[in-house]
């Protein structure tokens, strides 16, 4: 029988505690290092606690040089501490916002977020047995959903296999250990590339392989896996699986991929044109801010926002972090989406601005 960690209703609070469209300020309590270029950023919020389910993320905004920067980091604490939300950060060369957290964020600095959204969430995949597969930072989700089970006093038969640098590299190290402590039904094997300033490592060293999951994992093929890291990480995995005989439809993997997503600034916009639509356009009323624009067919309501220098929400601008949310009060678009929103959500009037085109006039809730 599976447990009320992979039902959907257990974490179906999310949505109506913190919409992922509905900006709020966070303050920062806490920094952890996690490794030498890893921290964790600790927050809370004046409206008291957090909802979300494990596995899934927001997206922080800052202003740095004059510019408005949005970036999306998976939260790294459980659903189950819901007084404090935490966001575990790499700094990479050149990593806009990374750099900024880690050179700005500390006690009392506050900052700016979307709500929760992803669907790399354990209800995508119900299943009695599992198998964690993580590189680098991407270990940070399937830390949430490992808290979140051991919080619930759930023995979960889970494998994590992560995939580091070298042992110095290697993220909840200790923790993880920790809780394979607490729960007879948890293994975490951690490989390494290199022995790096630890020549006693007794883990595997090299890459995963097919050869190194067999050895560790001889059931993997009645595992539902979840798969987050560099996209030629996941790549790999998926082919690896695959060759393995592993069930393509129990392979699942985060969508966007967060630690190659180039952090940069919200687009320039253009002036507010004052002329009318053109023959077959649209009109766009926001209702609450009394503005309006008015595009064409081919453009998504997102660009043709910016366009009219009108500011929207949003991250991705794929159709996979809902940070574009939006309520369609009036009218029809026609949505192509990536994932970045719930059947639930479309069936309230839910629509994502940035792969939605109008085929009608629209009024929004924004």
């Amino acid at each position: 029988m599976l447990d009320r960690f992979c039902s959907a209703s257990t974490w179906e609070r999310a949505d109506a505690q913190w919409p992922s469209h509905e900006q709020r300020m966070l303050t920062c309590m806490r920094v952890c290092a996690e490794t030498h270029d890893v921290r964790t950023f600790v927050f809370s919020t004046r409206e008291g606690h957090f909802s979300f389910e494990p596995g899934q993320f927001i997206t922080v905004s800052a202003e740095i040089d004059g510019k408005e920067v949005s970036r999306c980091y998976t939260i790294s604490s459980p659903p189950t501490r819901p007084y404090t939300l935490s966001i575990t950060v790499k700094r990479t060369p050149g990593g806009v916002m990374s750099n900024w957290l880690h050179e700005n964020m500390r006690e009392g600095v506050e900052l700016k977020a979307f709500g929760p959204s992803g669907v790399f969430t354990p209800s995508s995949g119900p299943a009695a047995k599992s198998l964690y597969l993580s590189a680098g930072s991407g270990v940070t989700p399937l830390m949430s959903m490992t808290r979140a089970a051991l919080d619930l006093g759930l023995n979960r038969d889970i494998v994590f296999i992560h995939s580091a640098r070298t042992p110095e590299d290697i993220i909840f190290r200790i923790e993880l250990s920790n809780l394979c402590a607490l729960s007879d039904k948890l293994r975490v094997v951690h490989v390494c590339e290199a022995l790096g300033s630890e020549p006693d490592w007794s883990g595997p060293v090299g890459r995963l392989s097919l050869d190194l999951l067999k050895e560790h994992v001889p059931d993997y093929r009645e595992r539902e896996a979840f798969i987050c890291g560099p996209g030629g990480y996941m790549d790999a995995c998926r082919k690896m699986l695959a060759d393995g005989g592993h069930d393509p439809a129990r392979y699942h993997q985060e969508s966007f991929n967060f630690a190659e997503t180039v952090e940069c600034a919200e687009a320039p916009v253009a002036e507010a044109s004052a002329e009318p639509a053109a023959q077959g356009g649209f009109t766009v009323q926001l209702a609450r801010s009394g503005r309006s624009f008015t595009m064409d067919a081919s453009q998504t309501v997102l660009v043709a926002a910016r366009k009219a220098g009108v500011p929207l929400p949003s991250s991705c601008s794929q159709g996979i972090c809902g940070t574009c949310k939006t309520k369609v009060l009036e009218g029809s678009v026609d949505m192509k989406h990536n994932g970045g929103i719930r059947p639930r959500e479309i069936e309230k009037g839910m629509r994502l601005m940035c792969c939605s085109r109008p085929t009608s006039n629209l009024v929004l809730d924004l």
